[in-house]
């Protein structure tokens, strides 16, 4: 399982079988590693084992470091790290995986809306100063929706006005490196890969 997942369709438009039924009467709440692992659950009743997304695909997860010819400014780096640690607390919370900083506030959140609507609203509040930041969660289960980016992030940054993201390192799948870091590069948005808590 890997991709974007559309979290608006468990609240619209839903026509759930009797086995859907089912599973989410079980569940506390909706919260994407919920019903995921409640999804995992019956796969694995019926014989199907979910192995991490990325056990045959190593090299599609991110390197460490500054992967473009732009480097974060002072300014983008403090917004950076606050990010980060942001992102780690909504991600413990299972709320989402990215957030949006400029100047030291928080613009956006994501939330059941997804990554590219959290950009392009931190986008505009920011002004063109807001970073992105899009980490794992702390207790992520890496057989599924673990963090993805690859060009469309690149493109949406740009539209939005977002000059900077910092992924994390080992634990986010990057879709078309080499192409990314190019329209990045054309784009002046600096692009890091960090490995910490």
């Amino acid at each position: 399982m890997m991709g974007a997942i559309e979290k608006r369709r468990l609240i619209t438009n839903i026509r759930p079988d009797t086995k859907t039924i089912a599973i989410l009467a079980k569940m506390r709440h909706t919260h994407d590693d919920g019903v995921l692992r409640a999804f995992a659950a019956v796969m694995e009743d019926e014989g199907v084992t979910i192995l991490e997304s990325t056990f045959l695909l190593p090299e599609l997860l991110a390197p460490e470091g500054c992967w473009t010819k732009s480097k974060p400014t002072k300014i983008q780096k403090d917004d950076l790290a606050l990010g980060w640690k942001l992102a780690k607390t909504i991600g413990s919370l299972d709320i989402g995986q990215c957030i949006l900083v400029a100047g030291g506030s928080v613009m956006a959140v994501e939330a059941i809306d997804g990554t590219d609507a959290t950009i392009k609203r931190g986008g505009e509040l920011g002004q063109g100063d807001a970073v992105l930041v899009k980490t794992c969660k702390p207790n992520q289960d890496r057989r599924f929706d673990i963090p993805a980016v690859g060009i469309e992030t690149i493109r949406t940054m740009h539209a939005a006005g977002v000059k900077a993201i910092a992924i994390e390192a080992g634990k986010t799948v990057v879709f078309d490196r080499k192409e990314m870091i190019a329209l990045a590069d054309k784009y002046k948005i600096t692009i890091v890969a960090w490995q910490h808590d």
